[in-house]
């Protein structure tokens, strides 16, 4: 029976995508779900925290810590200088919801370059354990990241390349639907962490800005759904999913007239 679907194409590449959606929404409602589903819930918190870590040091500011509590959440310490203007909290508390998008996006762009797929697996996972041994202060972290480093670089290495693109984009996937999974949070002023009130991501900027914390979850998703549909975008246009022609037999000589 012929398949319905071309491989390689556009409704191929989609319904992967949707696949990999699936995966993460469904997966905590299976039998030990949770469990199997919890090392990337920690690696989708490490997204967030680490983004307000390095919007710190791409400001000019410290990095001090980055812990992730059992729980799933997670904190990550940076030093202000006093003098900092006030765009500089604003942006380093942003960086955190903003960079799960980021990273979902990329990781959606480079699963439609097949010489991409091996080598950002091998970066994400160095770049992981890079972070573990030079800001991670916790020991969900030591535990959980440099498992989920390992899976990483156990399919970049011996994985086919199916699993290599479903890895990707299942990666992709899971960091751009954090943010929905988290929606309550974004849209609230303060927050509960380790029994500890602190004001929320959001509720920074509205405090170091004058303007109510719902306007900005409002940019944010936003700015987080024009990244993310302009990945998909991107990966689904149906020209770069198109294979490249067959190649003629070696016995066999072409003529072509102009």
């Amino acid at each position: 029976m012929q398949s319905l679907v071309r491989p390689g194409s556009q409704a191929e590449q989609a319904g992967r995508l949707v696949l990999a959606g699936l995966v993460v929404v469904m997966l905590p409602s299976l039998p030990f779900g949770n469990y199997l589903i919890y090392p990337f819930e920690i690696l989708t918190t490490w997204f967030h925290e680490m983004g307000h870590g390095l919007t710190a040091l791409a400001s000019g500011q410290e990095f001090r810590h980055l812990m992730i509590y059992p729980s799933g959440s997670g904190v990550a310490q940076s030093l202000v200088a006093g003098d900092a203007p006030t765009w500089v909290p604003a942006a380093i508390a942003a960086g955190g919801p903003l960079a799960p998008a980021i990273a979902g996006a990329l990781l959606i762009v480079a699963s439609a370059h097949a010489k991409l797929w091996r080598p950002v697996l091998w970066l994400m996972a160095a770049v992981i354990l890079a972070s573990v041994i030079i800001w991670v202060r916790s020991p969900v972290g030591y535990a959980m990241l440099p498992l989920v480093a390992a899976c990483l670089a156990l399919v970049a290495w011996r994985a086919g390349p199916a699993l290599t693109r479903f890895t990707l984009q299942f990666l992709g996937v899971l960091a751009a639907m954090s943010m929905l999974r988290h929606f309550d949070y974004l849209f609230t002023a303060q927050a509960v962490i380790e029994g500890q009130a602190v004001l929320s991501d959001t509720g920074q900027m509205a405090a170091v800005t004058g303007l109510p914390h719902w306007l900005w979850a409002g940019l944010i998703l936003l700015v987080s759904a024009v990244l993310v549909g302009g990945a998909l975008k991107y990966a689904l246009a149906e020209h770069r999913l198109k294979p490249p022609p067959p190649k003629p037999p070696a016995n066999v000589l072409q003529f072509r007239r102009n």
